[in-house]
């Protein structure tokens, strides 16, 4: 049978793990994941319509309807308590368990410890589990103990169904005793008795398990895979409980890598079925981890009453590692608002919880506070041994030792000790980029630097405030597409924070261009200008100003406006604030390389509206007239690192090759075939003497792997394509069904890196191409991105959907420009300024604008 989730108040092991921060976020504490504790049903003899209303409960218990298998049962057991007393103990034994599910652990054992002992051994055996589960949950690991080893000793006796559920629940009790490498081998000996045995209830509760254990460990990737499986095995049992559990685990995993939009969704969903499934201790928990996403997010308004909302319920049913929790988060937010008496209120409430419980944990995340509200307040004599404290504890987990020492280094920078605050800076990233190297893919590792960003945005700053630009550039490129990079070879993982030596200067020679870095931090931006001769910082905005343009922008632009005939403001003020600075050192002549990160992916940079008539390096500060696009000044393209520019790459030196794949036949009726595909293939084909052109229904995903891509130097693509916010790598290229399975249609980003390719230039024209997701440090994530991964030197992709009218018309001009010698920044360029400039609809940028230019020069 099913029991329920203990993986949350275990005590002393650490339970909250904060994995991090973004956008400036302050205090790190940490919501709880889920462990489950599932029982076998036992064996009975009970005749058969007796066995007809277990069943009947039973399947409630397992759709996760709680509160009615839990009163079912009450009614049932008085109904037979007398005429069939087998059925009686187990309709008891399962109210029991419904309440323990629901969080009720001092009533369910309350109704276990009223039943008389069974005479049947299975029951007893399922009795015991229970009673050291509710135990374990309520912190009494002593008794836990007792119970369980009565239930061990049993089953060394003799097999019974039951023992499978034993060292389970040791495992539970395990980690709560902080013995997570013993824990986690009980939860895999589960796992091999539930495959054995063909129970797929135990396996989803051992993958539960051991999801959890993974978590516990910072082994986030791992964990978001034993999730994902427990979570198909729950949902394929239709056990609605079990998956809203793992839909909790999984998204704990989500937060760690750094992606809190998925992990709020997640989070969200799990509160919702939690309130359906009647499980009060969940709709806690899973309040508690929104809150808490929230606030890390930097949206205190909306996790101080989900907080609250939290706390009342763990009072109602008196949840004491709940009321901890929940006091500790208001505590945080409190700080992070400001508000340093009333996170003194919480935490001198705080204390005499966690000094009864002993729970180094929470003592650790208590001295934490302090540390921080000292420092806040100045006392700096006060916040500097807490903060040690915590920095230098064996028992810290990761997630406090960065706040620890990112907090130590803010304040050794307020005291003007300027070379410590650079050791610990230091330090504090040396034991984020150790946590990052443990991640086993590539798809963890992608959002994994957004956990480390308010530290790279203090030291950056600080490094600037210490008249040190080309470090503190350094230190930013350091952050920048190291999962392309690593992935390249340009950059070895490495388990501390190097430095990289290079000249940005050199970098701009190599490239003749014009270089424009871009860092958005929270309460300052900045903008590297860097040529030949020198490099030059400018200050930008914060990252919310430019940010809410950009995306008021982006709207104007994909709502079918013309900015340029409306004087768009927004158009203006983020040529303002994003080139103006550095217009002085640009060169029209020489193309511009934009570096930029975060919503700056999502911008198209020759759609800013630029003062004056002349070319950029002919304006005059503060001109106004004759507004126009900057894309009539300056040939643009996009680099996602200096270190990506700087590195050498073979090239292909034979004829050019073109390999064109499109035109597929359409799979469904979501992606129709354009008679414009067929237009497109051969107006492209035709530029290209040495070709291979597949189409129709042989335009499969599986033609592309078998065509050899890496023997070609160009690749164009002429389908639908489609991106995906939540997992990047699953956006892909729509192309013929191949009938091998019902998506074999889908050309996926995750395949495309498993094909090492040596392309000049990939195009791919299609909708959303570049993808609409950035991560930290790696930009856009999707299509365009795959290919620079996968070893092409330059990728065009789109922004947003294109025009099936327009497109064609472009490649057309593209590639024409590429067979009369020109770059394929420089042929893209004039291609759009064709569309521009034409009398026709195809002046407006929704058209021209969407198709951008990725990678190496």
């Amino acid at each position: 049978m099913l029991a329920e989730p203990l993986g949350g108040p275990t005590r002393p092991f650490t339970h909250r793990r904060s994995f991090f921060s973004t956008f400036g976020r302050q205090s790190h504490y940490f919501g709880w994941a889920f462990v489950l504790l599932v029982l076998l049903p036992i064996q009975d003899t009970r005749p058969e319509a007796a066995e007809a209303v277990y069943d009947h409960l039973w399947k409630l218990f397992v759709r996760g309807q709680l509160i009615e298998c839990q009163q079912r049962a009450s009614t049932d057991y008085e109904s037979f308590r007398i005429s069939n007393p087998n059925l009686a103990v187990q309709l008891r034994l399962l109210e029991a368990e419904a309440m323990l599910w629901r969080g009720f652990s001092s009533d369910a054992l309350g109704v276990l410890s009223q039943m008389s002992a069974p005479a049947d051994k299975d029951a007893v055996i399922k009795k015991l589990a229970l009673e050291g589960a509710a135990l374990t949950r309520m912190e009494r690991f002593s008794e836990a103990d007792q119970k369980l080893v009565q239930a061990e000793n049993l089953c060394r006796s003799e097999f019974h169904r039951t023992c499978g559920d034993v060292p389970r629940a040791r495992g539970v009790l395990e980690m709560g005793l902080g013995q997570q490498a013993r824990g986690q081998q009980l939860f895999l000996e589960s796992l091999a008795f539930a495959r054995y045995h063909r129970d797929p209830f135990l396996e989803a509760s051992a993958l539960v398990n051991l999801g959890f254990a993974a978590l516990q460990s910072d082994h986030f990737d791992e964990a978001a895979d034993w999730s994902r499986d427990a979570n198909r095995v729950a949902s394929e049992l239709g056990a609605d409980y079990v998956a809203e559990v793992t839909e909790g685990n999984l998204a704990w995993s989500y937060y760690a890598l750094g992606d809190h939009d998925q992990a709020l969704a997640l989070f969200l969903d799990a509160e919702k079925r939690s309130i359906n499934l009647g499980s009060v201790r969940d709709q806690i928990r899973w309040l508690e981890n929104i809150g808490y996403v929230y606030e890390s997010n930097g949206d205190l308004a909306h996790a101080a009453p989900i907080y609250h909302s939290a706390l009342d319920l763990a009072r109602k049913i008196d949840s004491k590692a709940d009321i901890v929790i929940t006091l500790e988060y208001l505590a945080f937010a409190s700080v992070d608002a400001g508000k340093l008496e009333e996170a003194d209120f919480y935490l001198e409430e705080l204390s005499p919880l966690i000094q009864a419980e002993s729970d180094h944990g929470d003592q650790l995340w208590a001295e934490l506070a302090r540390g921080r509200i000292a420092a806040l307040r100045h006392q700096d004599q006060q916040a500097r041994p807490l903060l040690r404290d915590v920095w230098r504890d064996s028992e810290s987990e990761t997630s406090i030792k960065l706040e620890a020492g990112r907090q130590l280094a803010r304040l050794d920078e307020a005291e003007g000790r300027a070379a410590d605050a650079d050791k610990d800076y230091k330090a504090t990233l040396a034991t984020f980029e150790q946590a990052r190297n443990e991640l086993k893919k590539e798809d963890s590792r992608l959002p994994f630097l957004a956990n480390a960003t308010a530290i790279y945005d203090d030291y950056i700053h600080f490094l600037v405030q210490q008249g040190k630009p080309l470090q503190a550039l350094a230190v930013a490129d350091q952050s920048r597409a190291r999962t392309l990079e690593e992935g390249l070879g340009i950059a070895a993982k490495a388990s501390s924070l190097r430095m990289k030596v290079f000249d940005p200067r050199s970098v701009a020679a190599r490239t003749q261009s014009t270089l424009l870095f871009y860092w958005l931090g929270e309460k300052q931006s900045y903008l590297w200008a860097i040529t030949p001769a020198k490099a030059t910082l400018f200050n930008l905005p914060p990252r919310p100003q430019i940010a809410a343009r950009v995306e008021s922008y982006r709207k104007t632009l994909l709502d079918l406006r013309d900015p340029l005939e409306a004087k768009n403001a927004d158009g203006q003020a983020l040529y303002q604030m994003l080139v103006a600075p550095a217009y002085a050192m640009i060169e029209p002549t020489k193309p511009v390389i934009i570096l930029d990160e975060g919503v700056l992916s999502k911008l198209n940079f020759e759609t800013l509206l630029a003062p004056g008539s002349g070319a950029i390096g002919k304006q005059t500060a503060g001109s106004t007239a004759q507004l126009h696009y900057l894309i009539d000044d300056l040939t643009l393209s996009s680099a996602p690192s200096l270190a990506m520019l700087a590195a050498t790459k073979p090239t292909l030196d034979a004829e050019p090759r073109m390999l064109l794949l499109g035109d597929p036949v359409s799979p469904d009726r979501e992606f129709p075939s354009l008679p414009l595909f067929a237009f497109e293939v051969s107006q492209v084909g035709s530029h290209f003497s040495s070709k291979q052109v597949i189409t129709g229904q042989q335009a499969t995903p599986a033609a592309y792997a078998a065509s050899k891509p890496e023997q070609f130097s160009y690749i164009h693509f002429v389908s639908h394509a489609v991106a995906s916010s939540t997992d990047p790598l699953d956006s892909a290229i729509i192309l013929s069904n191949s009938a091998a399975s019902e998506d074999s249609f889908k050309l996926y980003a995750r395949e495309i890196i498993q094909h090492p390719i040596r392309a000049k230039l990939v195009t791919i024209s299609a909708c959303y191409g570049s993808g609409t997701r950035a991560y930290a440090g790696e930009g856009l994530v999707g299509l365009s991105w795959a290919f620079l991964r996968a070893g092409a030197d330059q990728v065009i992709g789109a922004l947003w959907e294109v025009s099936d009218d327009s497109t064609p018309r472009m490649m057309n001009a593209l590639y024409q420009g590429l067979s009369d010698g020109q770059s394929p920044a420089s042929a893209l360029h004039n291609a759009k300024l064709a569309l521009l400039h034409s009398p026709t609809r195809f002046r407006l940028p929704f058209y021209w604008a969407p198709f951008q230019i990725y990678g190496r020069q």
